[in-house]
């Protein structure tokens, strides 16, 4: 027997499948002429793809973004990679053209350290403000002044 709506289910199922596949293919979503035809040099593309910025979008990789710039990254770093270029080769070029700005983890060295460092040092500065705090003895109520005392005894009577 039949159960009613089973169908209905099936088909809201199936259609959410269709669309999580659909999301997941986004990342692919560049036209297979595009790809190199040797599956180790596109995987490493594709590795490399999620090493890179967006300039555009700023905060996602080229391998997530569909602006036109990141097409273009792509391509790019696609034919370094059919030139036979190593990775470090290709982080290299792409850095010496756009700077280190192009890397989404980049290296800490004396020119952007203050930028890894702040972060520590705002979160100690705060520890130490909350430590010196705690530590500070509280303040308690200010002495009763010698009127308020004479006051305060007649009201004990």
């Amino acid at each position: 027997m039949k159960r009613p709506g089973r169908s209905r289910m099936r088909q809201l199922a199936d259609a959410a499948a269709v669309l999580a596949a659909a999301m997941l293919l986004m990342g692919a979503a560049d036209k297979p002429s595009d790809r190199l035809a040797n599956a180790a040099q596109e995987a490493r593309a594709r590795a490399l793809f999620q090493q890179f910025r967006c300039v555009v979008c700023q905060n996602e990789s080229i391998d997530e973004s569909e602006a036109d710039l990141a097409q273009d990254l792509r391509r790019i770093v696609r034919g370094q990679i059919a030139h036979g270029r190593t990775d470090d080769q290709v982080r290299a070029f792409l850095v010496q053209r756009y700077g280190e700005f192009i890397l989404l983890k980049p290296p800490l060295n004396p020119a952007n350290a203050a930028l890894w460092l702040a972060p520590l040092a705002l979160v100690a500065a705060g520890g130490a403000y909350i430590w010196t705090r705690a530590k500070a003895p509280a303040a308690g109520e200010p002495d009763l002044t010698p009127e308020e005392e004479r006051a305060l005894r007649r009201l004990q009577r």
